[in-house]
């Protein structure tokens, strides 16, 4: 095989607006190039006519494999539950039509239920987790007619059903700082607000809900701070000043964010970008928060999910209300935009819990508070495990949405205690408050459903840049 012909297509299907980076495919362009493969890159993120720019890029490139990324399965949202893996289909369909060329799928959104999006589009491989050293690898075998059915992560078809390999997690210390050269990283600063940046993958809490570690791992592993502050500084040359650090939560280890931190400072980067974070309510001290503040932190959304000890327990945090105010403490003494992220409606949710959690809330006083209602009920996470416990799917009245054993199609838990008016309970709870996002069909600028948002795709057009959730703080506050 001559490793300078064999050309790989990527193909990035997410077409929520505002535009969010597909950082995963600027990460995986960069381990294919150094295994000498040629990368050509087919962003449907800003296609006016699908179909069309499918054929073109068909048309003008001859390739020998593609690799085709779902970031999400659904909007995760109660009041929306858009199902995006119809439209992804119609993509694989049309790229299966046009070319012989192996198909091969990936992306965080199909590593949560691979072998059901396989069946669905009528394809036999994917990867699971991390395709960094798999996509190459699996290449190299396909392409030179050897077996590949032991690459690490594979999933692919056997007879009637698909077997699964078990992934292999990189050791991210080792990796050099990728080139991000492959995605039009300035256009996405431009038209969806910011970069993206990951400094280390894998997440080691047990929240009952949460679908990240069926990807990346329960192993946190972690960038080496130079790397990060190499590509930090590569952006940069990129005119992408605003960006989110996505890892699952940034100060988990914060031995670890404090190192980040040190060297953006010691490179003198903090005083040219403003970024954000998700974080864990704790561990979270003053030194940190004011180590943000000098390395550039513009606002950090912490996964709070309840204002209840009871609630923080059954949905699998490790923290109480008690840490929650202190961390709310720092943050007002640091003069820190933070947010608390609300998680409402799981398992043992009442009335007087929800009255309790708008209650702290209230008291605590964040910048802002995500109000989410619904817990969208993943295959493979605890919550999963929970909802079978609790009798037939059809028959439960927990559950809202797609009501299938395998949770395919978007299914939300929202404890029946609530009643049927849940919403309009919680809208009364919140009032006139604005600082609560909300999902409510006539939120307007508190509209937290970030897919298809048109208050922020205009407030970007003007000029704002950040997380979205901070526009949308600066757009009410006159900003």
């Amino acid at each position: 095989m001559n490793e300078e012909l064999v050309k790989v297509l990527l193909v990035n299907t997410n077409q929520m607006q505002p535009p969010v980076v597909p950082l995963a495919l600027d990460y995986l362009a960069c381990a294919l190039s150094r295994e000498h493969f040629e990368v050509e890159l087919l962003d449907l993120c800003f296609t006016a006519d699908l179909a069309s720019d499918i054929d073109h890029c068909l048309a003008q490139n001859s390739v020998s494999a593609i690799a085709v990324t779902l970031r999400n399965t659904d909007d995760c949202h109660f009041g929306g539950q858009e199902f995006f893996i119809p439209r992804f289909k119609e993509i694989t369909d049309r790229l299966k039509a046009k070319t012989s060329a192996s198909l091969i799928l990936g992306g965080a959104g199909f590593s949560v239920m691979p072998e059901a999006i396989l069946e669905y589009c009528g394809l036999d491989l994917g990867i699971w987790g991390e395709g960094e050293y798999s996509l190459p690898l699996l290449l190299r075998r396909i392409l030179a007619g050897e077996d590949y059915h032991d690459v690490p992560g594979l999933v692919y078809r056997v007879g009637e059903s698909f077997s699964r390999n078990r992934p292999r997690y990189l050791k991210l210390e080792d990796m050099p700082s990728p080139e991000r050269s492959t995605l039009d990283n300035r256009r996405y600063h431009e038209e969806g607000g910011m970069g993206a940046i990951e400094t280390k993958r894998g997440c080691a809490q047990k929240c009952i809900y949460c679908a990240d570690p069926l990807g990346k791992g329960r192993m946190v592993r972690s960038r080496s701070p130079q790397s990060v502050a190499d590509e930090i500084a590569a952006l940069l040359e990129m005119g992408v000043e605003h960006f989110h650090l996505c890892d699952s939560e940034f100060n988990l280890p914060p031995a670890h964010a404090r190192d980040i931190c040190l060297e953006i400072i010691k490179r003198g980067l903090g005083d040219k970008v403003r970024w954000y974070a998700y974080c864990s309510p704790t561990p979270f001290s003053e030194e940190l928060a004011v180590l943000f503040q000098k390395a550039g932190c513009a606002g950090i959304d912490f996964g709070a999910d309840s204002g209840t000890d009871f609630m923080l327990r059954t949905l699998g945090r490790n923290f109480t209300v008690e840490d929650l105010a202190r961390t709310a403490q720092i943050c007002h003494r640091q003069g820190l935009v933070f947010m608390y992220d609300l998680l409402l409606g799981g398992p043992g949710e009442t009335r007087e819990s929800l009255r309790e959690t708008i209650d702290t809330m209230k008291r605590l006083a964040p910048s802002r508070v995500g109000a989410s209602m619904g817990v969208r009920v993943f295959p493979g996470t605890k919550l999963a495990s929970l909802v079978r416990k609790e009798g037939p799917i059809g028959e439960n009245h927990n559950l809202h949405g797609a009501k299938d054993e395998k949770f395919f199609a978007p299914i939300f838990y929202l404890s029946s205690a609530l009643g049927a008016d849940a919403a309009q309970y919680l809208a009364g709870l919140i009032a006139e408050d604005e600082r609560f996002f909300s999902g409510f069909a006539d939120a307007g600028s508190r509209d937290y459903n970030y897919n298809q948002n048109m208050v922020l795709v205009e407030a970007i057009k003007k000029g704002y840049r950040g997380a979205f959730w901070d526009i949308l703080r600066r757009l009410a506050e006159g900003e």
